[in-house]
């Protein structure tokens, strides 16, 4: 299995979004025939120089149940330098799976080669997470203990998997939001003692941190590392009233030891009226950059990455980076390389993202831009390879 210290190699690997097929729980709260490339395809410019709508190299609107696309998305990833995917995986009350065909359909298909692991998305699933309203679609229990066992029994058929990331021969599982699960504990602990029995040491457990806080369950030895999920970990989108309202009740918190800031707070964000009447929150990219290379305050913090973003899409009055470009992206991501490097951090970079369309973070090739981030990895990396 492929692990993240097999060698003295920086390992790239991407969050990967499975939405670019249609279900139909998707059909039922958007229309038939939803997927990622809905709003993709209907996005407006909102003003002049606005890139929108986002179009994929020669039209490549592809659907991941299709022959072919996975295999494709694999040897492209790899042959520029990616390690491997992070697949998200949708798991909610009694065993309710969505968006699972795709890495269902790799784990029995060889010529998909490239290494993966899994994030559990383990919010409701709602009408807000496309900009909508808060109607939930999908509901989580986190109290069912008999769901647990069945959860933990169906990832460990990917566990078992010979392209499955390992740290240190644990398989690697990372958990979008812990801290909505009220028992997390006891639930780590009946997964960890689970996949004992199946051979493994346990499970390398990591949050994906996209808020610059965490929990103290974590210094019970829950969870191993956390990624520092981009752009919002260090970007703290917040402005006004709401960041004042905000560092009240982070003060609070604090107070009450309930979270602990491992970031200094940022105030990165600045809004900015569009030539429609609409209001989009602006981040600054070379700003944002000077944050996600700052020097960490603690160990456990794994490095994240951004290739762009703009959520605009999914709401216009979303938020976006400005300023990115491939260019700019290969020389911050060297940098990048270099403090991992220099303060031997844990080997490994999570980029947002490898094909989130919908939110303009993708290293997938498109029109404007073409294989540009993409190149920007490959060239980083084999300076490397030419140094050593």
């Amino acid at each position: 299995m492929p692990d993240i210290y097999e060698d003295d190699k920086i390992k790239v690997i991407a969050f990967y979004l499975p939405q670019y097929h249609s279900i139909p729980e998707n059909d039922k709260a958007w229309g038939t025939g939803f997927t990622e490339w809905t709003n993709v395809k209907k996005a407006k410019p909102l003003f002049a120089g606005h890139n929108q709508p986002r179009i994929p190299l020669d039209n490549n609107y592809y659907n991941l149940l299709e022959n072919g696309v996975m295999e494709w998305q694999s040897s492209l990833a790899q042959k520029y330098g990616v390690f491997g995917f992070c697949y998200y995986h949708y798991w909610f009350k009694k065993g309710k799976k969505l968006l699972e065909k795709p890495i269902e359909k790799m784990l029995v298909n060889p010529d998909v080669s490239i290494p993966y692991c899994v994030c559990w998305a383990n919010e409701n699933w709602t009408k807000k997470w496309d900009g909508g309203n808060s109607e939930i679609i999908e509901e989580q229990d986190y109290d069912d203990e008999d769901d647990w066992e069945k959860h933990i029994d169906y990832l460990v058929s990917f566990f078992k998997d010979d392209r499955y990331i390992t740290v240190n021969g644990k398989p690697l599982l990372l958990i979008y939001r812990p801290t909505l699960i009220p028992n997390v504990q006891k639930l780590l602990y009946c997964w960890n003692e689970r996949v004992k029995e199946h051979g493994f040491e346990g499970i390398c457990f990591m949050v994906q941190n996209g808020s610059a806080f965490y929990d103290p369950q974590f210094e019970m030895g829950l969870f191993s590392y956390q990624i520092k999920f981009e752009p919002f970990f260090s970007a703290m989108l917040t402005n006004g009233e709401n960041w004042k309202r905000k560092r009240k009740c982070i003060r609070l918190l604090k107070k009450l030891c309930v979270f602990k800031p491992v970031y200094k707070l940022k105030k990165f964000i600045n809004k900015k009226k569009t030539e429609t009447g609409k209001t989009q929150n602006v981040i600054n990219y070379d700003r944002l950059w000077s944050g996600i290379l700052s020097d960490n305050l603690e160990s456990y913090l794994v490095e994240g990455a951004v290739v762009d973003w703009d959520n605009t899409p999914r709401t216009p009055y979303g938020t976006r980076l400005d300023g990115a470009n491939p260019e700019k992206f290969e020389a911050y991501f060297g940098k990048l390389v270099d403090k991992i490097e220099k303060k031997q951090e844990f080997p490994a970079i999570f980029i947002n993202a490898w094909n989130e369309w919908g939110e303009g973070a993708y290293l997938e090739p498109d029109e404007k831009n073409g294989y540009g981030f993409l190149e920007g990895i490959k060239n980083v990396l084999n300076d490397r390879k030419v140094e050593k």
